[in-house]
């Protein structure tokens, strides 16, 4: 039988948010629901770590009470969030998935954390992260895996993998990622939601270490289009934090744009020429594809020539790792695991020539990029060349039958378009041949991002009504019969007391 707070985590970001305003619902009523949710479930798939409950409780007061006096309220007011346990929160802990930093309590929030509170947001709770965001199966010694809520013994993707397991639970309205390599987009597609890469610079990322540098993005993910989007207009805009952000009228983002799909433009490629992609999925994008084809203008392939694209990752992907190890391994390289320490050594062989030829390689493969949206208004692709696996396996070792020369290149598919700068979201769409969810890769034209967005809606509502290409659901009575061994790779508990709370007044989940 659903209660009423089942109901409630369930409504959308955009309606939870119009109720707090009318009165209908309190944000007291509705942090109370969310954590229910997050008590119940959570046991099953481990994808909160920290929380702060008794502080969103006394938040969630004073925002009734702003409420009930008239003041202006934000775009997020009352809206429970989840944050990626990458991003500092002031006063609660983040460990960034690392022994390193299990005690570690901010003094102050990073700029998107920062706001999201501004714009109403209330701080629940931190998700789940790789071993300091490294690779796309959320597991570290600190917290263990994070299971996929449509099977916990298999992955939710990675490195915002708990972000993305919360969502597909209803656990919170609100929840942040990041993206590297594919971090917002691959855990959707594994999880059932969407996950947005915006634009570099778009999102202030106040805590990216070489400023210069746009591979790494901080952006939103939300059960629908329209929620991811409704956090992008509470956070987009200029930052003296982030060197490469800009001006932009955020607000223009919450008036997600009409499509008409029949004049649609679409190329689509299995692989961009470049990348492993095992046959099954290969057959479930053609399925999509073959569906897409009797609503749209245009839908035929595009071929790309992107150079030497794997390399190139692996130089710039190395030389935001050897900025932010350097101490730590000199320090102690045991302290590292080894994802972490793998990505450091291969960066601290690499020369000065290996950085130049690798931004130069960056540039020509924008270039070329580009002549697709001569023709295209945007590129299709499956976001994940495999279904989940279990999480057990670090990495996927072997795709289409072929090893993996290292941990991270079964992400080809989404890094590739990391290179290229542009906007990519990850919709989903249906399952596939595994009963596990499909995520639908739409990258959009160079600063394209209210383009991508309003198309990524517009193939949302036309799938709606298909039970082959609709968001799947997870099945949540299965969830609360599940016992999974997730935090088994724990080798000791966070510096806090997980019996209650810290001296701070913050408990473990």
């Amino acid at each position: 039988m659903t209660s009423a707070k089942d109901e409630l985590v369930t409504k959308s970001a955009e309606e939870l948010r119009r109720l707090i305003g009318s009165k209908q619902i309190s944000p007291v009523e509705l942090v109370d629901a969310c954590i229910d949710r997050i008590e119940s479930l959570n046991p099953a798939v481990n994808a909160v770590t920290a929380t702060c409950f008794d502080r969103a409780r006394s938040e969630a007061r004073v925002a009734e009470q702003h409420v009930m006096d008239g003041k202006e309220l934000g775009l997020l007011h009352g809206l429970p969030m989840g944050v990626k346990d990458l991003e500092d929160t002031a006063g609660l802990l983040t460990t960034y998935g690392s022994p390193m930093s299990r005690g570690n309590v901010p003094s102050r929030d990073v700029v998107l954390v920062e706001r999201l509170r501004k714009q109403g947001a209330i701080l629940l709770a931190k998700t789940n992260v790789p071993e300091l965001g490294a690779g796309a199966n959320t597991r570290n010694p600190v917290w263990g895996a994070t299971g996929n809520p449509f099977n916990p013994a298999l992955i939710a993707g990675g490195s915002s993998g708990g972000s993305a397991a919360a969502l597909a639970c209803d656990m919170f309205p609100v929840c942040t990622g990041s993206d590297t390599g594919g971090s917002l987009r691959i855990p959707a597609s594994k999880c059932g939601v969407v996950g947005f890469r915006p634009s570099p610079g778009l999102v202030p990322n106040s805590r990216r270490l070489l400023g210069w540098t746009p591979i790494s993005v901080v952006g939103p993910m939300g059960r629908t289009v329209a929620e991811a989007a409704l956090q992008l207009a509470a956070t987009a805009g200029e930052s003296a934090g982030d060197p490469l952000s800009y001006s932009v009228d955020a607000l223009s983002f919450r008036r997600i744009g009409n499509v008409d799909l029949s004049k649609l433009r679409v190329g689509y490629t299995e692989d961009f020429g470049c990348c492993d992609v095992d046959e099954s999925i290969r057959r479930t994008f053609r399925s999509r594809v073959a569906a897409i084809k009797g609503v749209v203008h245009v839908c035929e392939p595009v071929e790309f020539n992107l150079g030497e694209v794997h390399r190139c990752f692996d130089v710039i992907r190395a030389e935001s790792f050897v900025a932010g190890l350097h101490a730590a391994y000199e320090r102690d390289p045991s302290a590292l695991g080894p994802n972490t320490r793998a990505n450091y050594e291969m960066g601290a062989k690499m020369s000065l020539a290996d950085s130049a030829w690798a931004q130069s390689e960056q540039t020509q493969a924008f270039q070329r990029f580009q002549s697709a949206f001569s023709k295209y208004d945007v590129i299709l692709s499956p976001t994940t060349p495999v279904s989940p696996f279990p999480w057990t396996e670090l990495y996927a070792a072997t795709v289409e039958g072929r090893p993996q020369e290292n941990y991270y290149r079964w992400l080809a598919l989404t890094y590739v378009v990391t290179l290229t700068t542009h906007p990519a979201l990850s919709l989903p769409c249906g399952v596939d041949e595994a009963g596990m969810p499909f995520g639908l890769q739409i990258v959009g034209p160079f600063r394209g991002d209210a383009q991508t967005l309003a198309i990524s809606h517009a193939f949302e509502q036309a799938f709606a009504d298909s039970s082959t290409l609709r968001r799947p659901r997870p099945n949540l009575l299965l969830l609360h019969e599940a016992t999974p061994a997730l935090k088994s790779l724990v080798t000791s508990p966070p510096i806090f007391n997980l019996s209650g709370s810290d001296s701070s007044g913050f408990s473990m989940v």
